[in-house]
């Protein structure tokens, strides 16, 4: 019995040897083996691994996730203007080195979170008192935030820490100036939308008179373009009239003659007053055509 005790105590104490030689990486965290204090190995591939039993070899873990620094209270920052501003903001940041990150903060991530809200709410006023609020608040607001996690990330990529992302979800102004600066925010607004307004209005006259220019050209150029056809047509009416008139000018004078008597009496009510042994009334004083053309044989 006694060697078998002896056996059964053997075979646990060996077990125990071999449980302590073995670990399991998680695919969540690093692995960090220390051999007599020094960093002997880091595993960042999840997965069973092996090592000496300690106090020969031991592991320290050391979480891969991205990380939240989310401070609870808002904090004050001063503008070129000499304004405070109150800012709401976080970072997120992992581990990517866990060499660098053990000898700068000994593992604990307390201790990186610290060094690294120093560092931003350095980097954010520097970052804010380079600029005025309206640059803070909207039209430069990306760029603060680009800027403040390359600077923070070039120092922090020295201790085996990555920035992920740094944000600020709020940038309000203290009591007191937000109504001024609101004030000047809307009488610069007000001022570009007259300042359109002026550009439009000149840009519409503009396109006013080129327009009434072309269409005065236009009509010039249609008017002289119908006096021409009209000319070229009275011409041309001339011409006939003149060639048919040359036949027979007794015929001629007789149908200018009728033409001038529907010119003068156009209406019952029209007058004249004329002597009727006038050359006028030739024609009507002659029923059998006196002084009227003759008619031709057959006609």
């Amino acid at each position: 019995m006694n060697r078998i005790g002896t056996v059964i105590v053997a075979l646990i104490v060996l077990l125990i040897v071999l449980a302590s030689t073995m670990f399991v990486v998680d695919q969540r965290r690093f692995a960090v083996v220390f051999s007599l204090g020094e960093i002997k190995d880091v595993y960042s591939q999840p997965g069973l691994k092996f090592k000496l039993p300690p106090p020969l070899q031991t592991v320290l873990y050391l979480d891969k996730r991205i990380m939240t620094i989310d401070n609870p209270e808002p904090e004050r920052f001063i503008t070129a203007e000499k304004k405070n501003l109150i800012v709401d903001s976080y970072v997120k940041w992992r581990i990517i080195d866990p060499r660098k990150f053990y000898v700068s903060f000994k593992g604990d991530s307390r201790l990186a979170q610290d060094r690294l809200t120093q560092q931003i709410r350095s980097a954010l006023q520097e970052a804010f008192t380079k600029r005025t609020v309206t640059e803070v608040v909207s039209s430069q607001r990306d760029q603060v935030m680009q800027w403040v996690k390359q600077k923070v990330g070039e120092d922090a990529a020295q201790v085996g820490i990555e920035i992920v992302d740094v944000r600020m979800r709020r940038v309000d102004l203290a009591a007191g100036i937000s109504d001024s600066v609101y004030r000047r925010m809307a009488a610069e607004r007000k001022r570009v939308a007259n300042e359109l307004r002026s550009t439009g209005a000149a840009e519409a006259e503009q396109i006013r008179a080129d327009a009434d220019r072309q269409r005065d050209v236009v009509v010039a150029e249609a008017y002289a373009k119908a006096q021409q056809v009209k000319g070229e047509g009275d011409a041309t009416a001339a011409g006939i009239y003149a060639q048919a008139f040359g036949r027979d000018p007794q015929f001629a004078q007789f149908y200018q003659s009728l033409e001038a008597y529907k010119a003068t009496f156009r209406d019952k009510r029209d007058v004249i007053i004329a002597d009727p042994n006038s050359d006028f009334f030739r024609f009507m004083r002659s029923s059998g055509g006196a002084g009227a053309p003759a008619r031709k044989a057959g006609k």
